[in-house]
C-alpha cells in the first residue's frame, strides 16, 4: 500500500475512534483485512451525518454541502481526479474501497439521500415513512458491510436490513428526548396519537404515560425486527459472525435498558457501559446458533 493510501485509511480509522457510537466500529472483532474498508465507509457516513445535523447553520447550506459531499462520492466512485479539499483522505481510502470490494456506489447515495431528507423533515405521519428512511439511513451500512466481507446473498441482504433498521429505531427511542431539542420527532403520528400524545407535553418532565405507551408500542416493533435480524448473525462466517453477534446484543440490551426505565429518556438516557461489555461478551461467545441457517457466501 502506497504511503498515501496508508495515510488515508490511518485518518478514517482514527475518525471512526473519536465519535461515541453504541455499537462496535471497525472493531477488533472484524477481520483485519476489512478494518480499513469500513473505517472508509464509516468516515463517509459520519461526516456526511454531521453536515446534516448542524442545526444552527441555515438548511440551503447543509443541503449544498451534502450535494458537494455527493460530487465528491461521484468522483471517488469513477476515474475524475479527487479534489484536494477538507476530509480529501476520506475520499482517498473510499476510492481504493469502493474498488477493491466493488461496492455500489448506491448504497452511498441512498445515505446521503437520508440525510439531505434530516435537514428538510422533522416529523413522521406512519411507519411506512419511517422504515423508508431507514432503508436510506442505515440498511445500506449493512449491505455495504456484507459486500465488504464478500457476501452477495439476497437472503443475507434481507436479515441485515431488518438488524440495521431494528438499530436505527432504537437509537430514535433512546435519543428521543435529544432529537425533539432539535426539533425532530421519528416515532410516527400514526402511534403516539391514538394513546393521545400531545406535543405540548413533550416540553415538559417526566414522559406522560400515553408517550410512554407509544414508545413501548414502538418498542415492540423493534424487538420484532432484532428478531427478523438475527439470522445474519448466523448466516455469516468468522470474525464477522462475531461482530455481528455482539452488535446484536449490544442493540437489544439498550432496548432492555429502555424498557426497564419505561422509556423515560428525560430521566436517564440509557446508554451501553463497561459493565455491560463482560455479559455481551459472554453471550456472544455462548451464542446459539440457529440451525436452519448455514454460512452463505
Amino acid at each position: 500500500m502506497n504511503p498515501e493510501l496508508a495515510g488515508a485509511y490511518a485518518y478514517c480509522e482514527r475518525l471512526s475512534q473519536t465519535h461515541y457510537e453504541n455499537f462496535p466500529v471497525a472493531s477488533r472483532l472484524l477481520p483485519r483485512a476489512m478494518r480499513p474498508h469500513i473505517a472508509a465507509v464509516y468516515a463517509f457516513a459520519r461526516i456526511a451525518d454531521d453536515m446534516a445535523d448542524e442545526g444552527a447553520r441555515p438548511a440551503r447550506d447543509r443541503i449544498a454541502d451534502l450535494d458537494d459531499w455527493q460530487s465528491r462520492l461521484d468522483a471517488a466512485a469513477g476515474s475524475e481526479p479527487l479534489p484536494r479539499e477538507a476530509h480529501a483522505d476520506v475520499f482517498v481510502a473510499l476510492r481504493e474501497t469502493i474498488r477493491a470490494c466493488r461496492l455500489p456506489p448506491g448504497l452511498f447515495r441512498d445515505l446521503l439521500s437520508a440525510f439531505r431528507q434530516d435537514v428538510t423533515t422533522t416529523r413522521y405521519e406512519t411507519w411506512t415513512d419511517v422504515l423508508d428512511y431507514c432503508r436510506r439511513s442505515a440498511n445500506p451500512i449493512g449491505r455495504l458491510v456484507l459486500r465488504i466481507a464478500g457476501h452477495q446473498n439476497a437472503e443475507l441482504d434481507t436479515a441485515s436490513d431488518a438488524l440495521c433498521t431494528a438499530l436505527q429505531l432504537t437509537n430514535f427511542w433512546q435519543d428521543f428526548a435529544v432529537d425533539w431539542q432539535k426539533g425532530r420527532l421519528y416515532l410516527p403520528a400514526e402511534t403516539w396519537e391514538p394513546p393521545g400524545a400531545r406535543t405540548e407535553d413533550l416540553d415538559g418532565r417526566p414522559l406522560t404515560p400515553p408517550w410512554r405507551a407509544a414508545l413501548a408500542d414502538a418498542a415492540a416493533r423493534t424487538r420484532a425486527l432484532f428478531g427478523a435480524g438475527r439470522p445474519v448473525c448466523d448466516g455469516v462466517g468468522g470474525r464477522l459472525r462475531l461482530e455481528l453477534r455482539a452488535t446484536w446484543l449490544g442493540g437489544t440490551r439498550v432496548l432492555d435498558k429502555l424498557e426497564a426505565v419505561g422509556f423515560d429518556v428525560y430521566t436517564r438516557r440509557p446508554t451501553l457501559t463497561r459493565t455491560d461489555a463482560p455479559g455481551i461478551l459472554w453471550r456472544t461467545l455462548s451464542w446459539t446458533r440457529d440451525p436452519s441457517m448455514r454460512t452463505r457466501g
